[in-house]
């Protein structure tokens, strides 16, 4: 007993200082190889009567056990040093320009929709929304049924949506026709419907691919949008403005630029307005701001109390506001884009004009930061 703990006090020893991975390796083979000092009690074995080898033995492969341990954990921690030492050294400074010789064929850029989003996840970000999104191919009560759309209304129809082979159990299926079906998945969501009932609120922005059947200057097949909504026991229309204007404000960069909010109709809020912002059409040229024309860049409303209830909640507790806008036409509008089709034509000499740098970073202030 006096060598087995002699040889796990100096195995065990061993492994702690162990100073890099080869070291480690010797005290593996010096208590566990052919020659080793563990291997080596195991062979006594044969002289011990079946009493002691039972005992004894049963010693010896705790003995084993424990080194084996120790030499897992000693490796884990040494890897993780030599791999933290790597990266150390390796680092490199990646907001460092491209080289001049190299920067016009090497040095990329983010496409305007990336940055759009990219602007949208910011400003949002700082009035307390997080990013949600789900899937491309949706079914047809997420897509339609929940947000209140009834069956004969004419955005179900074929020349508007993409259809796809219903499910095995006769589910219909389609490409999704706008992102508020993630607005459904969330309030459906377990989780949140619990944080819901603890007083909470539900601020999202739904980011995302869409598809409809159209196709000219301004409509693609497959464009993007953005979602946004807002549930909790007591926001208002009041809300829902000062939401907007803040956005609208910060994202074309204009303090002062005017909104108006117009009645319209959406079958999925109650009431709805749509928004429109100021501008100028002097000389021949778009200049957003205060003017004498209005463009119309979003739809908004009070989330309509079908589709509160649809999602599982109860409309006499809750309420909120959603609003919805097309990326691909605020990225138009804010960097003079004028063609919606030059966004998917891949065409590099676009991108090199229209790119921007990875590291411009927008701000609900206005402008893009370093």
């Amino acid at each position: 007993m006096s060598d087995l703990s002699t040889i796990r006090s100096a195995a065990l020893g061993a492994v702690e200082q162990a100073a890099d991975l080869a070291a480690l390796d010797a005290a593996r083979i010096a208590a566990l190889g052919k020659k080793g000092s563990v291997t080596g009690l195991m062979k006594t074995l044969g002289a011990m009567t079946p009493e002691q080898r039972r005992a004894f033995g049963a010693e010896v492969n705790q003995l084993k056990g424990e080194i084996e341990t120790a030499l897992e954990a000693r490796k884990s921690a040494l890897s993780a040093a030599a791999l933290a030492a790597k990266l150390s050294n390796e680092k490199i400074d990646v907001s460092l320009p491209a080289r001049p010789e190299f920067a016009t064929w090497t040095e990329g850029t983010l496409h305007p929709i990336g940055q759009v989003m990219d602007e949208l996840a910011a400003i949002f970000g700082e009035m307390g929304f997080s990013w949600a999104d789900g899937p491309d191919i949706e079914d047809d009560w997420h897509n339609f049924t929940a947000l209140n759309i009834p069956p004969d209304h004419p955005a179900r129809q074929m020349q508007d949506t993409f259809y796809l082979p219903k499910r095995a159990d006769g589910t219909p299926m389609v490409l999704r026709t706008h992102t508020s079906p993630v607005q459904a998945r969330t309030m459906l969501d377990k989780g949140v419907q619990k944080m819901l009932a603890d007083s909470g609120s539900l601020r999202i922005i739904v980011p995302g691919r869409t598809f409809r059947i159209d196709n000219d200057a301004t409509h693609t097949p497959m464009f993007h949008q953005v979602e946004g909504l807002v549930i909790d026991r007591t926001t208002h229309m009041g809300h829902l403005k000062g939401c907007l204007v803040e956005f609208c404000r910060a994202f074309f960069e204009v303090d002062d630029l005017p909104l108006r909010f117009r009645p319209s109709y959406f079958p999925f809020t109650e009431p709805s307005a749509e928004v429109d912002i100021g501008c100028s059409w002097k000389g021949g040229e778009l200049k957003i701001g205060a003017g004498d024309s209005w463009l119309e860049i979003l739809g908004s409303g009070m989330v309509h109390p079908n589709v509160i209830a649809n999602c599982g909640l109860d409309p006499a507790v809750y309420q909120g506001f959603a609003f919805g806008m097309g990326i691909d036409r605020i990225a138009m509008l804010k960097y003079g884009i004028p063609d919606l089709r030059s966004f998917f034509d891949a065409d590099l000499r676009w991108l090199r004009h229209y790119g921007f740098q990875a590291l411009e970073w927008p701000s609900l202030t206005g402008g893009l930061g370093r």
